[in-house]
């Protein structure tokens, strides 16, 4: 295993354990938020704006864990129908199609938006938003480098013959 690999699949785990710690975070929050809003009639507003930081921050580390596992949203119509050199290069630019789209998008605006809302903070944390917003370019950066490692690995696989017929 390259050492390409061996970086993707330690980031992989990390990415992983976290996105399990927001979503048990999540939970127990969630839970603490419905015991205070139905039993003590007092809702925490702490509680409601963690829950949707945390819910941002992990989806979107969830969609860079997805991309990671090249397990993401693709239309395959095109794709499924050849094979060879033709696909592989087809392959290779839908990853460089998604790693742009990353870099321009998420970490260019993300980057953007995050310096820009630095000043505000939130109403019940009182933490700049910045903050919140930053899983934006976070989750850019890692989806750009899950599509260098795709796009070597579309480089040197063989796609000599179809799917369904391997």
């Amino acid at each position: 295993m390259s050492v390409m690999h061996q970086v993707k699949d330690r980031i992989m785990k990390v990415l992983g354990a976290v996105i399990i710690f927001l979503f048990a975070a999540m939970t127990v929050i969630g839970t603490y938020q419905i015991i205070t809003r139905y039993f003590f009639n007092r809702p925490s507003t702490i509680s409601e704006e963690l829950l949707t930081y945390s819910f941002t921050w992990m989806s979107l580390f969830a969609s860079a864990y997805v991309f990671g596992k090249r397990d993401h949203m693709r239309i395959g119509f095109l794709a499924d129908k050849i094979t060879g050199t033709a696909k592989r290069y087809l392959e290779f630019a839908i990853e460089m199609l998604a790693f742009a789209f990353a870099g321009v998008v998420m970490v260019y605006g993300g980057s953007s938006i995050t310096k820009l809302t630095m000043m505000q903070t939130t109403a019940s944390l009182q933490i700049p938003m910045g903050y919140v917003y930053a899983a934006v370019p976070v989750t850019g950066i890692l989806i750009m480098m899950f599509c260098l490692v795709n796009a070597v690995d579309m480089l040197h696989t063989d796609f000599s013959v179809k799917e369904e017929e391997a």
